[in-house]
């Protein structure tokens, strides 16, 4: 049987650690079997992780001057940067009139300026800000007539931006923003956009809403106007727009992983393929990675099955999304500090595909 494993992060462990811990279990119990294991991951969530096991390249970690870290790895083929991961408690509501994204310029700056790559990969989960990018436009050398490193609010009433000096710093390399699924659809502009979304969920004054509006809007005309009607343009506060605007894409982690790995590829030799995380709940329904995979599997016509820490949904509904059926490591109980299960180790996932491989059938 020939066998994809393509999981995502699973508790603690990697998604190239979880894949390489059942494809393990899965061989001593079917020592014929062909495993082939794929790294993916989510925007903010695993995806700088997976894509350089995939590169065999070291994740670094580059302390940033206004403290926190970012991730980078490089090849001269591709390279990923990553904000630092932030928990959904962490992250800042409603507006915020000097959050810039200039932190994540300075880094792909330094980047195309010491270790220049083909390709490099943008992870924009952990960014927080609410300026379409102009600060990525201002450290990449973007020259205009207001401050572009000083938020939204340092647009107002900018009429100049050159982008000729960003151009001939990227020269021929491809940038690629990397967001959450969930933020894929993201509009940067209008009643749907970032401004309208964040500025709603904690209703601010509908003046300073549509001048927020306006000074993004304001910016896009000048960099490109085509960009921001862009789906995603207005993930991670718009700096998915600016990589858009600068002849980058948007997408996700696990889309992007699957096009580095040649996932579909793999799939379409595939007799099985197997996904998971570290919660395989009706909620989340998996994460983004499951999500992507098992619809993956659909379109190939493979049949799916997922391995999870906990598993808390019914066959019916995980049918619905291509899951033919999932096996937990370890029951879905309350613990006292209120958590749900237990850490997932490599032995416990050797053990659990084991078991499966010896059971499985189709």
């Amino acid at each position: 049987m020939r066998v994809l494993v393509a999981t995502d992060q699973i508790g603690a462990l990697s998604s190239t650690t979880a894949g390489q811990a059942i494809a393990t279990g899965w061989l001593e119990a079917e020592p014929g079997a062909q495993l082939a294991v794929v790294p993916l991951g989510e925007a903010g969530g695993g995806f700088a992780r997976a894509v350089a096991d995939h590169l065999d390249a070291d994740l670094e970690l580059v302390g940033q001057p206004g403290g926190g870290f970012l991730e980078v790895a490089w090849t001269p083929e591709a390279a990923v940067i990553a904000t630092e991961p932030t928990t959904a408690s962490d992250q800042p509501r409603g507006l915020d009139p000097a959050a810039s994204s200039v932190a994540v310029g300075e880094a792909l700056a330094d980047v195309l300026r010491s270790r220049p790559s083909q390709r490099i990969f943008l992870d924009l989960g952990g960014v927080h800000c609410h300026d379409a990018g102009a600060g990525i436009f201002g450290a990449l050398g973007a020259r205009a007539d207001r401050p572009l490193t000083q938020g939204y609010a340092g647009l107002a009433g900018i009429t100049e931006l050159d982008l000729d000096p960003v151009r001939a710093l990227l020269g021929d390399t491809q940038l690629v923003a990397v967001v959450s699924s969930l933020d894929l659809g993201q509009h940067l502009l209008g009643l749907r956009g970032i401004t309208s979304l964040r500025g709603r969920e904690v209703n601010a004054d509908p003046a300073d809403m549509l001048a927020a509006d306006a000074n993004l809007e304001r910016l896009a005309a000048l960099a490109n106007p085509e960009a921001s009607a862009l789906a995603g343009a207005g993930a991670a506060g718009g700096a998915a727009y600016a990589i858009a605007a600068l002849g980058g894409t948007i997408t996700t982690g696990p889309a992007a992983c699957a096009e580095l790995t040649g996932l579909a590829e793999t799939i379409n030799v595939a007799e099985l393929v197997v996904t998971g995380s570290s919660s395989f709940d009706f909620g989340s329904r998996g994460g983004g990675v499951m999500q992507f995979v098992a619809e993956q599997a659909q379109l190939a016509m493979r049949p799916c099955i997922a391995l999870a820490g906990t598993v808390v949904i019914g066959s019916r509904e995980m049918r619905t999304m291509g899951v033919e059926s999932a096996y937990p490591v370890h029951p879905a109980v309350d613990l006292p500090d209120g958590s749900k299960g237990r850490d997932v180790t490599p032995e416990a996932l050797r053990e659990v595909a084991a078991r499966i491989a010896r059971t499985w059938s189709w």
